[in-house]
C-alpha cells in the first residue's frame, strides 16, 4: 500500500492529537523509509518484473530486516521508545508504535506471498494486489476516511492550514495514482529506492507544516 499507510497516519491524529503529523506519517511509513536505505546499501533486493501482480511491478526478493513480522515489531517498539524519550507523551509513544507495526499488517493484506515472518521464515500475503479495482477501493477508503477523521479533528489556523494540507492531500494521490497507473516500470531497483527517499524527504517535512498550521478542535465538538 502506499496511500493506504497515510490514511492511518491521519486518522491516527484524533487519537493523539499532540503527535505532530509528520511524526505519525515517519510512523507509518518507517520500514518504507527504511527499505531503501538497505536496498541503497545492497542488504535487501527488489526487482522490477512487470506483471507478477495487476497493481505492482515489484518483486520482493529479500527485505527481511525492513518488512518481517518480527523485525516490524522490534523497529515498533524503538520507534515507540524514541518518541516517549523525545515527548515523555506516553499516547504519542504508543499511538506512534502502533503505526509502525500497522504498515506490516496493510502490507500484509496488499502483498503476495512475499512477506516474512521472521529472517529466514515462511512468507505470507493475501494479495490484494493482484486485483486492480479491489487495490484501488480497499486503499481508497481507507485514505479517504483518514483524511476525513483529520480533518474532523483539526481545524485551520490560516489559509496555510487549509491549503497546504489540502495539497498534501492532492499530491499525495497524484503520486499514487500516477506511479501506479500512469506510466512504465521504473527503470531498476535503484531509481525505486531513490524515489523512495525523495519521497521522505518531500511528504515528511510537508505534513509537519500543515499540521503546524492546524489545530485541534475539541473532541465534543469534533463529534459535532
Amino acid at each position: 500500500m502506499f496511500v493506504g499507510h497515510f490514511g492511518l497516519a491521519f486518522a491516527a491524529k484524533r487519537a493523539s492529537p499532540r503527535s505532530s503529523l509528520a511524526t505519525l506519517f515517519a510512523a507509518t511509513a518507517f520500514l518504507d523509509l527504511l527499505w531503501p536505505v538497505l536496498v541503497l546499501a545492497g542488504i535487501e533486493k527488489v526487482r522490477i518484473e512487470p506483471g507478477i501482480t495487476a497493481f505492482s511491478p515489484f518483486d520482493f526478493v529479500s527485505y527481511p530486516w525492513s518488512h518481517s513480522a518480527a523485525l516490524a515489531l522490534l523497529w515498533s517498539v524503538l520507534f515507540g521508545v524514541i518518541v516517549l524519550a523525545a515527548t515523555r507523551d506516553r499516547v504519542s509513544a504508543l499511538v506512534s508504535g502502533s503505526l509502525v507495526f500497522s504498515h506490516w499488517v496493510l502490507d500484509l493484506v496488499s502483498h503476495r506471498p512475499d512477506l516474512p515472518l521472521w529472517p529466514g521464515g515462511p512468507r505470507v500475503g493475501l494479495g490484494l494486489w493482484y486485483s486492480i479495482p479491489a487495490t484501488l477501493a480497499v486503499e481508497g477508503a481507507i485514505f479517504a476516511v483518514g483524511v476525513w477523521m483529520y480533518t474532523a479533528s483539526t481545524r485551520p489556523r490560516d489559509r496555510i492550514g487549509r491549503w497546504a494540507l489540502a495539497g498534501l492531500v492532492a499530491l499525495l494521490s497524484a503520486a499514487y495514482l500516477s506511479d501506479r497507473l500512469g506510466g512504465p516500470p521504473p527503470p531498476s531497483d535503484m531509481a525505486v529506492a531513490w524515489v523512495g527517499v525523495a519521497a521522505a524527504v518531500i511528504f515528511l517535512p510537508w505534513a509537519g507544516w500543515a499540521d503546524r498550521h492546524r489545530v485541534t478542535v475539541e473532541p465534543h465538538l469534533a463529534g459535532a
